[in-house]
Parts: structure tokens; C-alpha cells; sequence
């Protein structure tokens, strides 16, 4: 789990259990269901070389980040989900310049997890969930 703050810079607290059960929580039952496609989409970002970093925008309203992959109630999901990468990310200040190797660094196997940006309300934050396996 990797935060950002107002000062752009990544957070310590990055892997925080506590905030990783939340949003878990909060999106579990939804990833099963679109699991595969994101996996997919990971895939095409990474092998048409848009980025090696891809990131999929997690949430319930609309968004202006990335563009839109599964939208709400698609397969029976109740967030939509945004497709981007980890350029958008710096472009728009999410995550500093001085962010930028401590994110790949932090970055999971893409193929074996999905790195989700999940906005709820007021919280937005990072978390990588591992795939289901075939």
C-alpha cells in the first residue's frame, strides 16, 4: 500500500495493515469479478509499451484519471474501473518526481499482481492485489 500526501512524496506508512484490510475490504468481492480483464489490460499496457507501470483507478463516481476499462455494474461490479499508467500519475502531481524510483521500487510483479489506486470519499491510496490463480 503506498500513499501519497499533499507534499507528493510517498509515504512510510506505505504498507500500513491497517489501511490495507480497508480498502481490501472495501474492493475484494469486486476484484474476483474483474480480475481477469484488468490482468488483460495489464498486459496490452505493458506489451504496446504505453508503460511498464500500470495502474487501474479504483471508484465508485467519476474520475478524470485514465480512462474508463469496466465501468460500474458491468459484470455485476459496484466500482468502475479506470485504466492508466504511472506517467498520468506524475503528470497531474500525484506522485512527485522525487517519488518516482521509491513507486518502482515498491512496485509489484505486474503479471502477478494488479496495482489499484482506490478513491473513496475522501481517501485515495494504493494497493497491489495479487491475481487469482489460474
Amino acid at each position: 500500500m503506498i500513499n501519497h500526501s499533499n507534499e507528493n512524496v510517498l509515504m512510510d506508512d506505505a504498507n500500513s495493515p491497517e489501511v490495507n484490510r480497508k480498502l481490501l475490504g472495501l474492493i475484494s468481492q469486486d476484484f474476483v469479478k474483474v480480475a481477469d480483464q484488468l490482468k488483460e489490460a495489464s498486459y496490452q499496457i505493458r506489451q504496446r509499451g504505453f508503460s511498464e507501470y500500470p495502474i487501474f483507478i479504483v471508484v465508485r463516481e467519476e474520475s478524470e484519471l485514465g480512462l474508463i476499462l469496466i465501468a460500474r455494474e458491468e459484470l455485476g461490479n459496484k466500482w468502475n474501473y479506470r485504466a492508466s499508467y504511472l506517467q498520468e500519475f506524475v503528470d497531474r502531481n500525484l506522485i512527485g518526481e522525487e517519488s518516482v524510483e521509491l513507486f518502482k521500487e515498491n512496485y509489484r510483479k505486474p503479471d502477478e499482481y494488479c496495482c489499484l489506486f482506490v478513491i473513496e470519499g475522501d481517501f485515495a491510496g494504493f494497493v497491489f492485489v495479487p491475481f487469482p490463480e489460474d
